[in-house]
């Protein structure tokens, strides 16, 4: 058994970690992680007390979580995303007090909430990006059901211990689809970094998971070594997917006085972990414009994270180009630097003449200017306000006051849509071979109209 259950353990313990360290605010990544830590607790406890309830329980949790994955993968700006997600909370928390409860083969019940995620994800196929993602879930799913059938249900179907290896390996492509997913929606390239982070992974593996598979063997029936053994594995595998973000606090704890030198590390850093992300400087002309549209107001929801705009696509615009000379202008840190300050003075145009106001024609501009430029979270239970000029300080207490946070995303998503059609004018009007760099051209020429 441990030379089954150490290998699988140690891939769903990195990837779980994989996805948190890709973007820790999105809730999907948090939720198929979950899922993933889950089936390796269960790995663990099968192979302390083989078939025992505990291990049947977490084994049957991924199941609960994948079902929140399914909804997760619908985009945000549905209006029944929100219910969705309550909804599915109070389904799971249901079900998984029926699984804890119940006995064997009825613990299947874990499979009813995947059953209707699926059935979301289907009736809303063609908002799923990418359009491929509801079949392949669905395949992985139901294999991974027919793993629970095999481990739950008294029938003879082969050695559990490869039964549990085939659940763990549909959790993994389950968990590479939702990485899929995430690059899509973020506009980077996925496996340059994936493969990155799964060679580190792959060598702790072999180092540590192989001394732990050993010691298992040599020290049968010792629960508490072999529970060690699986938390130095777990560590070593978080640490492999999460490398980025613990290099950072170990600076912050190494030179908790020195700013500078942490700021110039933190940026070498973000650059290291940004450069396998980026796409191509081409693609950006094959997006669409409804691509361009969600891209540039992701961006704008990015504007203070210096690390995501590095992976934005919009890096490339011909009007960030034009800003840089020489050297500068293949230098990606450079480049964010200057989509910051593209986003800064289109949202600055939609700025109506006169002093500060809060009427209908200002409602664009104060939604993006004060909530993404700024900074400001007018809906946090202690919104910071030091340090905050006198027009923020009034823009901050009428968010607060008198604007609903369902109407302010309304408002950032319309003044993004008006920023996104002025670059994406600028796009139009650019001739391919200057965002291509295949002419030799010192200026960008444009099409004639």
């Amino acid at each position: 058994m441990p030379s089954v259950a150490v290998p699988v353990f140690a891939l769903a313990c990195w990837l779980a970690s994989y996805l948190i360290g890709r973007d820790p605010r999105r809730r999907l990544l948090w939720r198929a992680a979950a899922a993933l830590v889950a089936y390796a607790v269960g790995v663990a406890a099968w192979t302390i007390a083989p078939a025992g309830p505990v291990a049947e329980v977490f084994l049957c949790v991924p199941a609960l979580l994948w079902a929140g994955v399914a909804i997760g993968l619908l985009p945000e700006e549905m209006p029944e995303r929100a219910p969705l997600d309550r909804g599915w909370l109070v389904t799971s928390a249901v079900f998984l007090a029926a699984v804890i409860v119940a006995p064997g083969a009825i613990r299947l019940v874990a499979v009813a909430p995947l059953v209707g995620g699926l059935v979301l994800l289907w009736r809303f196929r063609e908002r799923v990006r990418p359009s491929v993602l509801p079949a392949a879930v669905t395949v992985v799913a139901l294999l991974y059901t027919f793993t629970l059938v095999a481990l739950l249900v008294p029938i003879d179907l082969g050695a559990p211990a490869l039964v549990l290896a085939a659940a763990g390996l549909d959790l993994a492509v389950l968990g590479y689809l939702v990485a899929v997913s995430d690059a899509t929606e973020a506009g980077e390239r996925l496996w340059p970094d994936l493969r990155r982070s799964a060679t580190g992974a792959a060598m702790g593996a072999l180092l540590v998971g192989g001394l732990a598979t050993l010691t298992m063997l040599a020290v049968p029936d010792r629960w508490l070594v072999t529970v060690l053994q699986f938390v130095i594995v777990g560590v070593v595998m978080a640490y492999a997917g999460l490398f980025g973000p613990v290099r950072r606090g170990l600076d912050r704890i190494a030179f908790p006085h020195d700013d500078r030198l942490r700021q110039d590390r933190q940026a070498l850093a973000l650059l290291s972990e940004a450069l396998p992300r980026r796409r191509e400087r081409h693609t950006l002309l094959a997006v669409s414009e409804d691509e361009f549209r969600r891209l540039t107001g992701q961006a704008l929801d990015n504007f203070g994270d210096l690390a995501r705009l590095l992976r934005s696509p919009l890096i490339d615009l011909p009007t960030v180009d034009r800003r840089l000379t020489g050297e500068n202008a293949e230098k990606p840190m450079a480049r964010a630097l200057q989509l910051r300050a593209v986003l800064q003075e289109s949202v600055a145009r939609l700025k109506p003449d006169g002093l500060f106001g809060t009427t209908e024609e200002w409602r664009h501009y104060n939604a993006l200017h004060y909530c993404c430029v700024v900074g400001l979270r007018p809906y946090d239970r202690k919104p910071v306000g030091d340090g905050l000029d006198r027009d923020s300080r009034r823009a901050l207490e009428w968010f607060r006051r008198y604007v609903p946070r369902r109407s302010l995303r309304q408002w950032q998503r319309e003044g993004a849509a008006m920023v996104a059609a002025r670059l994406w004018g600028d796009l139009m009007r650019t001739d391919p071979r200057w965002l291509t760099r295949a002419g030799t051209l010192a200026a960008p020429p444009t099409r004639s109209s």
